[in-house]
Order: structure tokens, then C-alpha cells, then sequence
């Protein structure tokens, strides 16, 4: 998966120069100031939309001049690469872990159900921009946004193995079609951000257990009813 970070060259001027070397006073200082323009610009990308967005606003809401985002940023799309590549790596680095633990296939679709959820909070405004800005950012020239299908295409392979595992396996339906199981569940977890608020009576990981809850168990009580329409 390609992240693209750049960093801004150094300063050429006397007075830029003492500057910099006060702030490299403080440890990780330009680093957290970054991340702060990340986060911020991420906030304003969900709100407003990729496409709307100016780097002019971005500098704005950080109370810093168009040049200066520069300094840290070539571009609007080097910003919203780290937005998004920064919650891909974390959700495709934790499905790869549970799928390593080799559980049993209701055990780690359950995980992978959860650790969805447990994404909701920290990626708030980057899982709003991939459902918002997806096809936009696909339709830039250029192969720089490739990386979104790429993670797409493996994230459903993912879930789509364990599917069929526990066909195999009898956990699981065999007359269920695994692609569109998968598509319901990601849409459900995904569709999510748009209703869920922090602090409410449920948590991300309530949210999960309820989820898994009816994914499993369902929510008709007695004889399965789902064929005898």
C-alpha cells in the first residue's frame, strides 16, 4: 500500500532558520504539528468533501498562511493520501493479525466484525471521505490513488475466505452467497459513521457485540422462516 508523506524543505532565510531551530527545541514538535494539520484537514475533508476543500480553508481553520501548509504539504491529495492510507494500514494491519491468530471461522469473523467497529471513533473522517470522495479520487489521472482498490480487493478477499471456511466447515449457511454477505456486513459497519455518536448508549464495542449478535444468531425466534417465502 503506497503512503505518500512529504516533508517540507528546509528554510533559506536567517530569520525562518532561528525559527526552526526554536521549535526543534521542543521534541517531535514539527511532527505533532503535522499530524495536527492531518487530523484537522481530515475533519474539514468529511464535513465539506475532498473536491470542495482548498488548501486556502485548510490554512484557515489552522490559523496558518496557504504557504506556510506548503512548508509541510505539496498538495491537497498528498494530505488526504495520509488520511486515508493512515486508517487503511491500521484496518488491514489488524484483520491480517486475527487472520495469523488461525481461530476458528465464526471466531475470527467475529474479531474482524468488531475491529470494524472499533474504527468508527479514531477514523471517523477518513471512513466519511472513502464513502464521500471515493469514485472522485478514483477519477483522477494517475495511478496515486490505486492503493484504495488494492486495499478494497483484499480486505473482501479476507472476509470472503472466512466465509467459505465456515461453509466449509458447517458454521455456516451453505445456501448464503459469501461476495454478498461480506458487501452486507461492510456496508452495515461502514454505514455506520454516519448515525453513530460517541457517548450515546452504545459504545463501538456494544455496537460489535449487538452486531454479532444478529450476524450469528439472528433475530427470528423458532423455525427458520427465511425460505418459506
Amino acid at each position: 500500500m503506497n503512503t505518500r508523506k512529504n516533508s517540507g524543505g528546509a528554510a533559506t532565510t536567517p530569520v525562518k532558520r532561528q525559527g526552526a531551530a526554536k521549535r526543534a527545541t521542543a521534541p517531535g514538535s514539527a511532527s505533532e504539528r503535522r499530524d495536527h494539520l492531518v487530523k484537522l484537514a481530515a475533519e474539514i475533508f468529511a464535513r465539506k468533501g475532498f473536491q470542495a476543500t482548498t488548501v486556502r480553508e485548510i490554512a484557515a481553520e489552522a490559523g496558518i498562511l496557504s504557504g506556510s501548509l506548503y512548508h509541510h504539504f505539496d498538495s491537497k491529495e498528498t494530505i488526504v493520501d495520509e488520511v486515508l492510507t493512515t486508517f487503511l494500514d491500521d484496518l488491514v494491519g489488524r484483520y491480517r493479525a486475527a487472520l495469523e491468530r488461525d481461530g476458528d471461522p465464526r471466531a475470527i469473523l467475529s474479531e474482524m466484525v468488531r475491529i470494524g467497529f472499533s474504527t468508527l471513533e479514531p477514523h471517523r473522517a477518513a471512513i466519511t471521505v472513502m464513502q464521500n470522495d471515493w469514485n472522485y479520487l478514483r477519477s483522477l489521472p494517475g495511478d496515486r490513488f490505486d492503493y484504495l482498490v488494492r486495499a478494497e480487493d483484499e480486505v473482501e478477499r479476507m472476509w470472503v475466505e472466512q466465509i467459505k471456511r465456515g461453509q466449509a466447515a458447517g458454521q455456516f449457511r451453505a445456501d448464503v452467497d459469501p461476495k454478498l454477505t461480506y458487501r452486507m456486513i461492510r456496508d452495515t459497519i461502514w454505514v455506520a459513521v454516519r448515525w453513530f455518536r460517541p457517548g450515546g448508549r452504545l459504545n463501538t464495542a456494544g455496537l460489535a457485540d449487538h452486531y454479532v449478535t444478529v450476524l450469528f444468531d439472528g433475530l427470528a425466534t423458532g423455525e427458520r422462516t427465511s425460505q418459506q417465502a
